[in-house]
């Protein structure tokens, strides 16, 4: 029993410090996408996430499942103690992220113009996209070495990797973006088009960051995994009389785990693409103008997706360290473990993303406003979107989570069945709310949500099915959304009654987010949402134990 105990701890921490290290990521993320975002103008933005559609697509087509095989493959290896073949999967996963890593660098490089301007009609943002191409080798690369770490148990190097990555991202991305929109306004106004190539060099500048940023990242667990291969190598001498697998072999047990995950992956994210194409499309026969179509997904991908992908990294770091311990787990036939490990990683998402859904939904505009105040005429379209599309936070983050329970009891196929059926039924309802309804892009909104929702419910269903899992509701679902729900309340009257009061958005919002936390922290100790045991688990655990009996919130 301690050793269950112990090891469900460690799977938390370390699912804890990658988790960390996503909201830092994400928030750094957010940052920096502020000042690009006042930069480039919703325009400028629409150009710059269309490029990372296509390039998203791609790199998930390529190489974005290949953290989580090698996790999972080399996690295996090492609770059998096979050094060596965790050796040959990780020179088998290096070759295959180069080939394939190079591969898509020259298609996304050579196809750009047919898919920016044939397939997505955003011409303009080709500029952006060939940028994006190189990156494509580096981050399959930098992949195969996260996979490899995370496999052996450790999120560290992840984790750092990831705040490297995106710092570099930052502060290169603000730099080009500024000097590029400055050069494509010039290059504009010689060709009488300066409305659009200022915003097209300025996206093209943002991209240029992520190519820096993955470099640096790269360099970074290179230093790591050659400091480490000295122990590595140590480890691989003492095993005697272990047979290793032939390198073709290792190949073949690579793609057979990188398929199914690829193929769950794809479906599961293409869902942007397919909606950019189908929106755009459909959005021009019905006789709106270019431009405003830019502004609106724009907007869409630059305010509403950004905001919500916050939180949603979470789960998404939950998932992908949760696979390794749940392999070990469900190879041992240790079913205990499994539903434990289960359970713990599914409140712990619920607790944090049910008070974020809420948060988004009462104070949408009036972040957006305080964010982007270049772009503040649009704020309005923002908050309505986050009013009406909150929700797809609880659904993405629960439906990411349960691909990866599901991918760490081997059940490989069923995320990839839920994807293309989810998919199936969101394209539908997309089409139904465009053509029928007309409602532009509030349609993408809710399809969105539509999309994550269905794959919550059949994800569910086969962790039920598969691993012996009795979902409870009441401390998971249902105590973290009646104190989010409080705390939408409290923050709600809050923020009007200091607006009116100050006359201040900025001011009325930083302390409305200060409140917001304070209430959903009290309302859901008060509830007995959360235990003692359960504040341990969370970064800062301690301190956070200590706050809450000076309080009186714990006994």
């Amino acid at each position: 029993m301690g050793k269950t105990k112990r090891d469900g701890t460690n799977f938390l921490v370390q699912g804890s410090i990658l988790a960390v290290a996503s909201i830092i990521s994400r928030i750094i993320g957010l940052i920096y996408r502020i000042p690009m975002n006042n930069i480039i103008g919703d325009v400028g933005n629409g150009y710059y996430s269309t490029a990372f559609d296509v390039y998203n697509v791609v790199l998930i087509i390529s190489s974005y499942s290949l953290p989580q095989a090698v996790s999972k493959t080399v996690s295996a290896k090492v609770a059998k103690g096979q050094y060596r073949s965790v050796y040959q999967v990780l020179k088998g996963a290096l070759l295959f992220a180069v080939i394939v890593g190079l591969a898509a660098s020259l298609v996304v490089f050579f196809g750009a113009e047919y898919f920016t301007g044939q397939v997505l009609k955003t011409p303009y943002s080709v500029f952006a996209l060939k940028v994006l191409g190189p990156a494509l080798v580096v981050v399959a690369v930098l992949g195969v070495l996260r996979g490899f770490f995370q496999g052996l148990g450790t999120m560290m190097p992840s984790a750092v990797s990831q705040v490297i990555e995106q710092i570099i991202n930052a502060v290169v991305s603000i730099w080009a973006a500024f000097v590029l929109f400055g050069y494509g306004t010039k290059i504009g106004a010689v060709l009488g088009d300066a409305e659009h190539y200022g915003p097209a060099y300025g996206a093209m500048g943002g991209t240029l960051g992520t190519n820096l940023g993955s470099v640096a990242a790269l360099l970074f667990m290179l230093f790591v995994f050659f400091v480490y291969m000295r122990v590595f190598k140590k480890r691989m001498k003492r095993e005697r009389g272990v047979e290793v697998d032939t390198f073709a072999c290792t190949l073949k047990i690579l793609m057979i785990t990188i398929i199914p995950v690829l193929l769950s992956t794809t479906v599961y994210n293409i869902s942007g693409i397919i909606d950019q194409g189908i929106f755009k499309n459909v959005a021009l026969r019905q006789g709106y103008g270019e431009h405003q179509i830019d502004v609106w997904w724009g907007v869409f991908s630059g305010k509403y997706r950004l905001l919500t992908n916050v939180p949603i990294a979470i789960s998404s770091a939950m998932a992908a360290s949760s696979v390794p311990t749940l392999t070990m787990s469900y190879a041992s036939k240790d079913m205990q473990m499994v539903k434990s490990q289960i359970h713990s990683v599914m409140r712990y998402v619920m607790v944090i993303s049910f008070p974020c859904t809420v948060g988004l939904a009462v104070l949408g505009e009036p972040i957006c406003r305080l964010l982007f105040p270049a772009t503040a005429d649009t704020a309005p379209m923002a908050g309505t979107m986050l009013w009406a599309g909150a929700l797809v936070v609880v659904f993405y983050s629960m439906s990411t989570l349960s691909n990866g329970l599901l991918q760490g009891i081997d059940k490989l196929n069923i995320p990839v069945i839920n994807s293309v059926i989810s998919l199936v039924a969101h394209v539908i309802l997309l089409m139904v709310l465009m053509l029928f309804l007309r409602m532009n892009i509030y349609a993408v909104v809710i399809a969105n949500m539509f999309f994550s929702l269905l794959m919550c419910i059949l994800n569910a269903r086969a962790i039920a099915k598969y691993s012996g899992y009795r979902q409870e509701y009441k401390k998971t679902f249902m105590i973290p959304a009646v104190a989010s729900v409080l705390m939408g309340a409290v923050t709600f009257f809050f923020y009007k009654g200091c607006h009116m009061l100050i006359k201040s958005n900025a001011v009325s919002t930083i302390l409305g987010i200060f409140v917001a936390v304070a209430a959903y922290a009290v309302s859901l100790l008060l509830l007995h949402g959360m235990d003692e045991e359960d504040l341990l688990h969370f970064p800062k655990g301690e301190l956070l134990v200590r706050i809450a009996k000076k309080l009186h919130l714990l006994h």
